[in-house]
């Protein structure tokens, strides 16, 4: 008996490793970026990059915009999908939102009969627009099956001739103290923060939530379990719009004016955004809060690079690696899940 107990095989060592929730390691890495700038600040301008309030202020005020379109784009990516036409479409939101809002001071309003008008009508027009746009590049993709990457490169394309051709490339200025109100102070960040809140809750908890991570996960298997595909598509890509045309409403409250080049390559931060946040471009895989701390990495590392003095275009290829990277993080994460 004593020989058969010693014969027998060790038991296999538990490998398995407790990892820090996604969330959590996005957030590290934010303040690791943020630390690295501090320590540059220092060495390199002799001051502080963390404890400049101004710089924060504006940073956080630009990750407000960037955040509600990535908000929607996070989204879309869940469904194994992409919009690269929220820039476009924050562009067109705010000269139709503007146009509306312009005052009776200024006598080469876009709609002279129209000015002075309640807040609430420019604010509903550009929400509009934004769901409008969205609304068209769902049903295309679910009615035609064509690839939302060509179908949102139309919608791209369009909405910024749109903007454009809306008053022939001029800026729409003289806007009511009433509409500018929404960009002033804290207020985009508000907006910004309860919209994340809301539909942190809406994909954690709600039957959306669920259709969305599932149709992502295996559309064919959503299909045969009873989700109307075709139909959530067109709701998520809509909701997609509708926080464009919000994002180009605060945009344009913000900067007091509407121009057709607002938003201009928005689209790709919002979708660096998301990636960043651990959205995965395979799709079923996603979360706003990772996509909030996205955000954020992004406004840091712009302010930052700012702050010691890298060339802009310098910044754009920074940029560009970073999206790459954390695309090719995304796949081999993916390979070692189909491994397991």
């Amino acid at each position: 008996m004593n020989a058969i107990l010693e014969n027998k095989p060790a038991a296999a060592p538990n490998r398995t490793r407790r990892r820090l929730p996604t969330e959590l390691s996005i957030f590290l890495v934010l303040i690791g970026i943020g630390l690295v700038f501090e320590m540059f600040g220092w060495i390199m301008r002799d001051q502080s990059f963390l404890m400049n309030s101004q710089r924060l202020v504006l940073m956080i005020l630009q990750v407000s915009i960037i955040g509600l379109l990535a908000i929607g784009v996070t989204q879309v990516i869940i469904t194994t999908g992409i919009d690269l036409s929220s820039g476009s479409v924050l562009a067109l939101s705010a000269m139709i939102a503007a146009s509306l809002a312009q005052t009776s001071d200024f006598a080469r309003a876009v709609f002279p009969s129209l000015t002075d008008l309640p807040v609430w009508i420019p604010v509903v027009a550009g929400l509009g627009v934004g769901l409008l746009a969205g609304a068209i590049n769902g049903s295309i993709i679910a009615m035609t099956g064509i690839p939302p990457f060509i179908a949102t490169l139309g919608m791209m394309v369009s909405a910024r001739g749109l903007a454009r051709y809306y008053t022939e490339g001029q800026p729409v200025s003289m806007l009511s103290d009433s509409y500018t109100a929404i960009g002033h102070g804290a207020m985009p960040v508000i907006i910004f923060l309860v919209v994340a809140v809301i539909f942190h809750i809406a994909l954690r908890y709600t039957k959306y939530g669920k259709y969305t991570y599932a149709i992502g996960g295996n559309m064919q298997a959503a299909r045969t379990s009873g989700i109307n595909v075709k139909r959530h598509l067109v709701i998520v890509y809509s909701i997609a719009g509708l926080l464009a045309g919000l994002a180009g409403v605060v945009a344009s409250a913000r900067a007091a004016t509407g121009q057709a080049g607002m938003g201009m390559s928005y689209e790709l931060d919002a979708i660096a955004a998301a990636v960043i946040g651990g959205t995965s471009l395979a799709g079923g895989v996603g979360r706003i809060t990772g996509t909030v701390i996205g955000a954020l990495i992004l406004g840091v590392m712009a302010s930052g690079f700012t702050f010691v003095g890298v060339d802009a275009y310098i910044q754009d290829i920074i940029k560009g690696l970073i999206i790459v990277v954390a695309v090719v993080i995304d796949q081999y994460r993916n390979k070692r899940k189909l491994k397991r």
